[in-house]
């Protein structure tokens, strides 16, 4: 049987009740599946709050997984609580840098000089709406920044206002 007699598979996307489903500390991310990160975003994170002692952890355990140990991470100050200088996980010391930036970005260094830019979905995004973003940032030919897509992802109808119930 040739390849292309193989029906693709499904997109496998993630149940409606996946964000109230996810166990605390479950960092909930989507990662490009390229080597060729010639895109403007190298993936995409979906945290259930503005907490960095609470949802950074989970993502930096999920990143080390793939792409090995995580050495800093840049946050948006402007979407986050408190951020600390640095956390401990995993046994390691990982440093946090704030910058007012207001791009809807996080940026993941691995190594002195190696950087991923992944989108952050914010907490209250639905989840159609967080599930649309999350793929359009991983596509291997996206050029389009983080704010653009999550303005982009259009909200579900509000029942009640031309929606049915």
């Amino acid at each position: 049987m040739a390849d292309s007699d193989i029906p693709p598979l499904p997109p496998k996307l993630l149940p409606d009740e996946i964000h109230q489903a996810v166990r605390p500390g479950t960092a909930l991310l989507r990662l490009e599946t390229t080597h060729s990160r010639q895109g403007v975003l190298d993936g995409a994170w979906w945290p259930r709050t503005r907490d960095v002692e609470q949802e950074v952890p989970a993502l930096v355990s999920a990143l080390t997984e793939h792409l090995g140990p995580i050495t800093r991470v840049g946050l948006d100050a402007t979407a986050w609580d408190e951020i600390p200088p640095r956390l401990i996980i995993d046994d390691r010391v990982v440093r946090l840098d704030s910058f007012p930036v207001g791009d809807d970005t996080v940026l993941i260094t691995r190594g002195d000089k190696d950087h991923f830019a992944l989108m952050v979905v914010p907490p209250d995004t639905e989840p159609d709406a967080a599930r649309t973003a999350m793929a359009r940032a991983v596509r291997a030919d996206n050029i389009t920044q983080a704010a653009e897509l999550l303005v982009a992802t259009p909200a579900p109808p509000a029942i009640g206002q031309g929606g049915e119930a």
